[in-house]
This record gives C-alpha cells, sequence and structure tokens, in this order.
C-alpha cells in the first residue's frame, strides 16, 4: 500500500468511540496517515455534530450503508463487547482489517464465530488493548526480552499486575459529544450457553474490567499460561505461565477517587522491570518505567527510570493500527490472542465459582 492516508470509516461515536478513538485517528498528528471519511452512527443528530466537529464528510445511520457507499482501507468499529458476535461477522464481509475494542466478545462461542468470519474473509481484527501500545509498555517489553535472550539478569521469577478501581476516565471525556437522542432496541449476542444468568453476570463484570490484565500479562509472560486458583474474596487472580513462571492479577484490594493506580512488576533473578500505567482515557501522558539491574559479581546495582515521550497509549495505538493496515508492522494483538484471553477468564469463572 502507498504512504498516502488510508481510508477509515468508523462505526460508532458514543464515549469511548469519540474520546478514545476518534479523537486520536481524526488529529492533526496524524493526517498524513490516515482519513476518516465517514462515520455510521444510529443518532443522527450526534452522528452530525461529530462530523462537524472532527471534519468528516458523510455520515451514516448504519453500517451497511457505509459499506455500500465507500471505499475504504479499514474500518474502526467501536461497540459494546456483547454484540461483537454479531457486527462483527458482518464488517469482516468488507474484506478489510477492523479495529474493535476489547474483549473480542461476550461469550467464547461469539468469539469463535468472530475468528472464522475474518479467516473467511481473509482479513484480521486488531482488539483494542491499548496498554500494548503505551510507549512504556513497548520499553519494558523490550527489555524484557532482551533480558531473556541473554540470560544476564537470570530466569524471569515473578509477575504481579495491580489494577485497583479509580478514576479511569481522568477528565478524558472532557470534550465528548454526547446525545439524549434514543439508542433503539439493539440486539445483543446470545448469553454463554454454559452458564447462569448469574455466573454470566459475574464473567461480563470481569472481562469488562480485567480482560485489559489477563492480556497484559501474557504480554509480558511472552507465553501462555493457565488459571491456578480463584480467590473466592474476588481480590486474587493466580496462574502460571507455560514454562512455570508464578503471576498474580490483583483486583479490587483497594479504591481511589481521583487517581488511578495500575502496576505490573516483572522479577528476574538480578532485576526488575516495574511498569506503571496511567489511566486509560488520559491525555498525553505515557506510563513509567523503573528498572533495576543488578547483575552481581562485583557490580553496582542500577536503577534506571527512562524518559518517555508524552504520548498517550490511545493515540500511539491507532498509529499502531495504521502501520499494520500498511503492512508496516504487525497489529499488537489479533483475533487469535484475544479468544484465548476470553477463555482465560472463563476458567478463572469455573474456579471461582468452586471456590
Amino acid at each position: 500500500m502507498s504512504q498516502k492516508p488510508i481510508k477509515i470509516g468508523f462505526v460508532g461515536v458514543g464515549s469511548m468511540g469519540q474520546c478514545a478513538h476518534l479523537r486520536n485517528f481524526a488529529s492533526p498528528s496524524l493526517s498524513k496517515e490516515c482519513e476518516v471519511v465517514a462515520i455510521a452512527e444510529i443518532r443522527p443528530n450526534l452522528a452530525r455534530e461529530v462530523a462537524a466537529r472532527y471534519g468528516i464528510a458523510r455520515v451514516y445511520e448504519t453500517h451497511e450503508q457505509l459499506l455500500a457507499n465507500e471505499k475504504l482501507d479499514a474500518i474502526v468499529a467501536s461497540q459494546p463487547f456483547t454484540r461483537h458476535g454479531l457486527l462483527v461477522p458482518e464488517l469482516a464481509k468488507a474484506g478489510i482489517p477492523i479495529f474493535t475494542e476489547k474483549p473480542i466478545a461476550g461469550s467464547i462461542k461469539a468469539g469463535e464465530k468472530i475468528l472464522h468470519a475474518s479467516e473467511e474473509n481473509k482479513t484480521w481484527i486488531m482488539l483494542g488493548y491499548h496498554k500494548r501500545s503505551d510507549p512504556a509498555t513497548e520499553y519494558a517489553k523490550q527489555v524484557i526480552e532482551e533480558w531473556k535472550r541473554s540470560g544476564e539478569f537470570g530466569k524471569m521469577q515473578y509477575i504481579r499486575l495491580s489494577m485497583p478501581p479509580g478514576d479511569w476516565i481522568a477528565a478524558g471525556f472532557y470534550d465528548f459529544i454526547n446525545s439524549s437522542e434514543p439508542m433503539g432496541s439493539l440486539e445483543n449476542d446470545p448469553a454463554p450457553d454454559d452458564m447462569d444468568d448469574a455466573t454470566a453476570g459475574e464473567y461480563w463484570i470481569f472481562v469488562n474490567y480485567y480482560i485489559h490484565q489477563v492480556n497484559l500479562l501474557r504480554h509480558l509472560l511472552g507465553e501462555s499460561y493457565s488459571v491456578s486458583y480463584a480467590d473466592p474474596a474476588k481480590i486474587l487472580f493466580v496462574a502460571h505461565s507455560a514454562s512455570g513462571v508464578p503471576c498474580t492479577i490483583e483486583m479490587a484490594a483497594y479504591n481511589t477517587t481521583i487517581d488511578w493506580q495500575e502496576s505490573a512488576f516483572v522479577a528476574f533473578e538480578k532485576g526488575y522491570v516495574k511498569l506503571e500505567l496511567p489511566a486509560p482515557v488520559a491525555y498525553n501522558r505515557p506510563g513509567q518505567l523503573e528498572i533495576l539491574k543488578d547483575p552481581g559479581n562485583g557490580a553496582v546495582p542500577v536503577t534506571i527510570r527512562p524518559s518517555l515521550p508524552w504520548v498517550h497509549a490511545m493515540r500511539n495505538q491507532a498509529l499502531n493500527f495504521i502501520k499494520a493496515v500498511r503492512g508496516e508492522a504487525p497489529a499488537p494483538c489479533l483475533a487469535p490472542e484475544g479468544l484465548e484471553d476470553i477463555r482465560i477468564a472463563r476458567e478463572y469463572i469455573r474456579l471461582l465459582k468452586k471456590a
């Protein structure tokens, strides 16, 4: 594909559609990389207001109208994940790359349907695990892989992720265009057929809040893992990687009201990588890193805190999607791994209900 701006169509411009995604894809800083040429939004007044703000030429009420009338290079579809199984296979028929929010779907069956549709239509789906695109995470991943390759700091020993509830918006919706227009009756995917209503509710809450950590854990490990314990208090998720590395996800151990305190700690025998991530919709703020190197044999231990560019994860995620559409770099996370995430979540819920 040439280096002219790729043409993107948006399906849905609600709160996350605007503030997490459209704001970045339509920003002047990415104008040479992509052009949002049209949006599909079932609320016509909202669609017109959003299009006017971002200089988008055409609006449609449905994704069918959008696809029938536009020649696109890619689609961004920010929708409730419980609708993905109905919507994404329809979008996949266009045969072009798709970006959706996490998780891939509200059930394993719906996720399998989405993956099959992408394969059948010879396209791919990137999932919105924006934490992988934070400059601090990208730096941490490079360090971790180098340490694993060189063995200089011993073996990976342990990973701990923590994400207590807090202010995840961090004023990131300050310019959100809202609408009182009715949404109408939107069809959702069928509920998981292997759960009763109460269990399905717990499952959806878990994947909505913690699927990012389920995914980030695998990313930092660099290998698959399985759940080994689900704390009945719903505070601790325990897993072991394929090579035996113990891992934990700390969930609602405490709450913050006007702060966001998310972290990842990756321990090796002779050092660690400590990652602190900002609120998901915080603007122009990367994560922070602390790296301890203590190789022993008389060497002086060193603690490094890299200075990272003022780029937020959502903006960098948009650029990573554009690069993937152009074939310049692999997408950070594709549908097969997203399906594995919800399988892990299902196993956690199964263990939780047995506890």
